[in-house]
């Protein structure tokens, strides 16, 4: 995987060059951005990058040390190899052909994984199949994706003790091929205390060692481990990003693509559930919600509780995401006006009704309250009490227009 299959985030890229070509490259980095970003597949392509053979000579001839850990390289006016950047890694040399294969004998991976029987004690090498099948058709994919693509269903992935003991002696062996020794450690947030065997080597790796975190969630990764990490953000993808990406890979109409891009906010993955469940009918189910909510009461809500906790986690994700696009555009109208924001007809009249049920305030604490929902679905909450829980905090957030914070 190359920059350049990687959607947008060219100044991250122009970032990730600029350290490697400077000699500034810390031992560890923390990739930190939100799902959909594209954080996993920029880290692979980075690796990529640093083992291309094309690249490291170059580095080699800019500096007498292959090494990527020293100082400012002096250039060589005799030498033009040092005067342009390679800003991506070739492609066809051996080293890239196994980078782009995830067979490359330098490049290691870490990631949650489950037991596939009891007593087992898995490591990530044990779906390594898996995980090269996974990546090649979902390289935007999260970690619920990954979890039920090997078959987890509602077991919680890990990244365990053995797990540890195993990267400690991967990366204390010699590089087979490269001169450097990459492990990418994707969601450092399974760690638990275990992940605590890894400081010593974080902090004082072997030479030639990088690792490289990709993380959603700062918060969630130990203090001692994120301490020693350097942090690269990466943001959310530009819309026209994930507008072009469809238009290209989905096969979207422009029109399409845009509509979607503009709900997904900045989110690929996203993007790309919305087209696959586009023929959904999310207006109808969202409006005998408010309904049920406002109208038709108990009996009701019930009756429509039933039938969205039926739909299964993901379309009921999906869901959420659109009401919160219709909410966020609600707002847009009050504030710039209808004639600046461009909508699908449906989409501005919904909106616009919206506006008359619930103000600016309401609308906030609606969407903090949809947030919240998509993160306990994510997390495998029962949807019926979910559901219900929402209603009834979206009842007191609309009929009795005030903001509601109930537990």
């Amino acid at each position: 995987m190359s920059f350049k299959d990687i959607i947008g985030q060219q100044d991250a890229k122009e970032h990730l060059v600029g350290m490697v070509q400077q000699n500034r490259l810390s031992h560890a980095l923390l990739f930190l951005g939100k799902e959909g970003n594209g954080a996993l597949p920029l880290a692979i392509a980075f690796a990529q990058y640093i083992v291309c053979e094309k690249v490291s000579r170059k580095n080699t001839l800019a500096n007498s040390s292959a090494s990527l850990f020293g100082e400012e390289p002096e250039q060589d006016a005799s030498n033009p190899n040092t005067g342009t950047t390679l800003m991506d890694a070739c492609g066809v040399c051996a080293s890239c052909q196994k980078a782009q294969q995830l067979v490359h004998p330098d490049i290691h991976f870490s990631y949650p994984v489950i037991p596939r029987k009891s007593g087992d004690k898995p490591v990530s090498t044990d779906y390594i199949q898996e995980w090269r099948q996974f990546l090649s058709e979902t390289p935007y994919g999260n970690a619920y994706d990954w979890l039920q693509f090997i078959g987890a269903e509602n077991k919680q992935g890990n990244i365990t003790a053995y797990e540890c003991n195993e990267i400690i002696r991967k990366l204390n062996l010699k590089s087979f091929e490269s001169g450097f020794k990459i492990l990418v450690l994707w969601m450092p947030e399974y760690l638990g205390n275990e992940g605590n065997k890894l400081l010593k080597l974080i902090e004082e790796p072997p030479a030639d060692t990088l690792f490289i975190l990709v993380a959603e969630n700062e918060s969630q990764i130990l203090a001692t481990i994120l301490s020693r990490t350097q942090l690269v953000k990466i943001p959310a993808l530009a819309t026209e990003a994930i507008t072009e990406a469809l238009i290209t890979n989905a096969k979207c109409t422009p029109e399409q693509a845009r509509s979607v891009a503009s709900i997904a906010a900045g989110n690929y993955r996203e993007a790309l559930q919305l087209i696959r469940h586009a023929e959904e009918d999310w207006q109808s189910l969202l409006r005998d919600w408010l309904n049920s909510i406002l109208k038709n009461g108990p009996v009701a809500q019930v009756k429509w509780i039933d039938e969205v906790s039926k739909l299964g986690r993901e379309k009921q994700k999906q869901f959420l995401l659109y009401f919160n696009h219709l909410l966020e555009q609600a707002i847009r109208l009050q504030a710039m006006g209808t004639e600046a924001v461009h909508l699908p007809d449906n989409e501005r009249d919904f909106a616009l009704r919206l506006n008359k049920i619930a103000g600016f305030e309401q609308q906030e604490a609606i969407i903090e309250e949809l947030d919240k929902a998509a993160y306990y679905i994510e997390r495998n909450a029962n949807a019926k009490m979910l559901f219900l829980a929402l209603t009834i905090k979206l009842y007191h957030i609309i009929a009795h227009k005030q903001v509601a914070r109930l537990m």
